[in-house]
């Protein structure tokens, strides 16, 4: 769960369902330059202690090269196209296909901690790891049933892309608290 500030600053809860689905919230292209915020290497290091992969085992050693902050925001910024066309039932474009694929390299490997008998990452994890976790997951929503789950947000102006992870496979919003909450107000207020 993620706690996102909109440009007007309301802050609400994002589910986004998947670690891959979960970096597009850190900018990207059309709308999402707005909210940009991986300038450095060290901000996507700070970004990721709060993501998926720290929940699954705290990233303590983790390296992220200029140049793999790089290659992060382009398969970041390809992910956008390639989960708007999932989410509408759309094939991707083989090029971006042909990102993802060229982004698949292998996800940081975890480990038992023999001492507390924890999960633990084995050391460093690097970006081209992270890289790699990301865009495992984007060719399973692609390649799987798991696409059929995939949502772009149903409020208005909203752009943001889950996965669905509900039991019946009926979320509609981003958020309750923000777009849900929007459409009840409109409702409401257009009923006579």
């Amino acid at each position: 769960m993620r706690t996102l500030t909109s440009l007007t600053g309301t802050t609400y809860q994002f589910e986004p369902g998947c670690f891959g689905l979960e970096l597009l919230v850190t900018g990207g292209p059309g709308p999402g330059a707005a909210y940009e915020i991986l300038h450095t290497a060290d901000d996507l290091a700070a970004w990721l202690h709060d993501s998926r992969l720290a929940e699954l085992a705290p990233l303590t050693d983790l390296r992220v090269s200029p140049a793999e902050l790089a290659r992060v925001k382009h398969f970041r910024d390809t992910l956008w196209s390639v989960a708007k066309a999932v989410a509408d039932g759309r094939a991707p474009a083989p090029a971006e296909l042909e990102v993802l694929n060229g982004c698949a390299e292998a996800p940081p490997r975890p480990r038992v901690d023999p001492a507390t008998g924890q999960r633990a990452w084995v050391a460093p994890v690097t970006g081209t790891q992270i890289l790699g976790a990301a865009a495992r997951e984007a060719i399973d929503l692609v390649t799987t049933d798991l696409g059929e789950r995939v949502r772009e947000c149903g409020g208005e102006n909203c752009y943001l892309i889950f996965l669905d992870t509900s039991r019946p496979g009926t979320r509609r919003w981003c958020s309750m608290q923000r777009c849900g909450n929007r459409h009840k107000v409109k409702a409401y207020r257009s009923r006579p």
